[in-house]
């Protein structure tokens, strides 16, 4: 099984490159098109079509608005992996604040940039804050993306996380093969086994110790959601599936119905993916 090492540094790389061509669309919409061509023209100097490249160039950057809400959502599980004490600061520069009574440059947030926010006072002759406050909000959450770049490559990061997510992959999609030849119980026992593997895991990763000498899902459940590693809705659905496995697994007298251990596996592979 060659490991996706190699993919997961090209797919990181693509996600910092977006995130430049985003920042650039950003600066465009602001400035406009004609200072923001004379802002890239350094660049084109050299070329002996520069209007024809320049021109070319801002032809080809992505719409903001549609390009940041799937970047958004592709970095929100790279950083949640590779560097999850900075999750909360990328999602802040996004979530408006719940107890926000007035919007400032200082408290405008992603959110606020993609629905067009913008406050004026005086008529509209004074403007309080504009898109441009949105500005400084993506380009911290491009910081906060192009350090986990560093995380990546350096020792910090431990390369066995990623072996054993390749490994879950693996296990995971036999479990798939099991399910599609009606073999329900061995493919919900399998998907529950990774799962469990998984949150010991991930109660490492956090130093979250869990009193049982050997652990089941429900035990390594309730010491994550106390730990406040995962909250109250990640709890319940890690509960749903541990009773499926369960079932698979100890319950001899109910069968399991194919739309439940699909659940399990769908379930079983979205923590894996997610959390860290």
């Amino acid at each position: 099984m060659a490991l996706n090492i190699s993919k997961f540094s090209d797919d990181l790389e693509g996600l910092i490159l977006r995130a430049f061509q985003l920042e650039e669309s950003m600066i465009l919409t602001y400035l406009g098109k004609e200072k923001f061509r004379e802002r890239v023209r350094p660049a084109f100097q050299k070329e002996e079509n520069a209007d024809e490249s320049i021109d070319k160039y801002v032809k080809e950057l992505p719409e903001f608005n549609t390009g940041y809400q799937s970047w958004y959502s592709e970095s929100l599980v790279v950083v949640r992996q590779l560097i999850p004490d900075r999750l909360d600061d990328f999602v802040s520069h996004y979530q408006k604040p719940r107890t926000r009574k007035d919007i400032s440059f200082e408290n405008y947030k992603m959110q606020d940039y993609l629905q067009g926010l913008r406050i004026t006072r005086g008529g509209g002759s004074e403007v309080v804050v504009d898109q441009s406050a949105g500005i400084p909000q993506f380009q911290q959450q491009r910081a906060i993306l192009a350090s986990a770049k560093a995380r990546f490559t350096s020792s910090l990061f431990e390369i066995r996380q990623l072996v054993q997510a390749d490994l879950f992959d693996s296990e995971i999609e036999a479990a798939r093969e099991l399910l599609k030849n009606k073999f329900l119980r061995g493919a919900g026992a399998i998907a529950g086994v990774v799962l469990e593997k998984h949150l010991r895991q991930v109660c490492d990763n956090h130093t979250v110790k869990v009193a049982k000498k050997n652990p089941g899902i429900a035990d390594l459940n309730d010491a994550l959601k106390n730990a406040s590693v995962i909250d109250v809705p990640q709890w319940r659905q890690i509960t749903l599936l541990g009773d499926y496995r369960n079932l698979c697994d100890h319950n001899k007298a109910k069968e399991p119905t194919v739309e439940q251990v699909t659940d399990l596996l769908d379930g079983a592979d979205k923590v894996i993916k997610t959390l860290a």
